[in-house]
């Protein structure tokens, strides 16, 4: 980890950059001085396709201006501009601080349609047309890579238009999971449930609870064992939205379905996590996008 952390690489880039450079010099001063043997025609003595033959010309000088040019283009630069290793430049310009003026402007000249918003409560917001754009503009930007572009999710990563929510699926909960983000953690519980006989006991349990297709017998065995599940899940099994534990009452399978992946989750545990938004979006695009995404589970159309 030392090569990372020291100033060597900086150095490196910065030689390699410079020596560039250098050569790029050196190379326009000794092709306009070396001399090339030439005939008394003033040819190289090449010939092509029989009378085509290579003059001994000097390099036309908008060519050689145009080099030098390049060159101390190239010296302006790295000495205004980061290029130079770790070297910042004379006007300290960053790619960060460049973001933040472009996302700054466009806060500004977004400010007057985000304030109408503010006016109106979600459930309206979720059916304005011109809230509904913005907000699925922004969910396509900046959601649509995990939830996908129509939010039914995938295995793992939540559909959002079920009605089915960890935390909670009111505005001001959507509006926090945006915000703040969320890890969810269920530890490896095998240890504590049992053996692999008890594990698998469980699974059916909570197979049963939903009334998915399990086994009766290993289902009723279970139930006794399913009191180190219900901390988090409840003892009927239809979870906890403060910890964010799912209901295994309704059959639906964030990380999949059957006594298999039941047994997997136990055994292994699962952690997810949901990246805070905060940073990305500001207040008043986090409501109109947390205000989208209610409408998605709650079938609010566009009026």
């Amino acid at each position: 980890m030392s090569d990372f952390t020291s100033d060597f690489w900086s150095i490196y880039v910065a030689g390699i950059t410079l020596v560039s450079i250098l050569a790029c010099v050196l190379l326009l001063w000794f092709s306009g001085k070396a001399k090339a043997m030439t005939a008394n025609d003033n040819t190289t003595g090449h010939v092509w396709d029989g009378d085509l033959r290579e003059m001994n010309n000097p390099l036309p000088r908008w060519w050689v201006w145009l080099f030098v040019i390049t060159i101390v283009f190239a010296l302006v630069y790295l000495a205004l501009y980061p290029g130079l290793g770790s070297y910042a430049g004379k006007l300290g310009w960053t790619q960060a601080g460049q973001y933040k003026s472009e996302v700054d402007k466009g806060d500004v000249e977004t400010a007057p349609l985000y304030a109408k918003f503010a006016a109106m409560t979600p459930e309206d917001m979720s059916r304005d047309p011109q809230a509904h754009a913005v907000g699925e503009r922004l969910f396509m930007n900046n959601c649509s890579q995990c939830h996908g572009s129509d939010a039914r999710g995938a295995k793992g990563i939540p559909n959002l238009t079920d009605g089915d929510w960890l935390h909670g699926g009111a505005p001001e909960k959507i509006k926090e999971t945006i915000t703040l983000g969320r890890i969810g953690n269920m530890p490896p519980m095998a240890a504590a449930v049992g053996n692999a006989d008890d594990v698998k006991n469980v699974a059916n349990y909570v197979l049963s609870l939903s009334n998915s297709p399990h086994d009766s017998v290993r289902a009723a065995l279970g139930k006794e064992k399913f009191v180190v599940c219900a901390a988090c899940h409840g003892m009927d099994g239809k979870g906890n939205p403060a910890l964010g534990s799912p209901n295994l009452t309704d059959d639906i399978w964030l990380h999949g379905f059957g006594e298999n992946a039941i047994v997997a989750m136990v055994n292994n545990g699962k952690v997810n996590q949901m990246p805070a938004q905060a940073e990305r979006l500001n207040a008043n695009q986090i409501q109109v996008l947390a205000s989208y995404v209610w409408g998605l589970s709650n079938n609010a159309k566009p009026r």
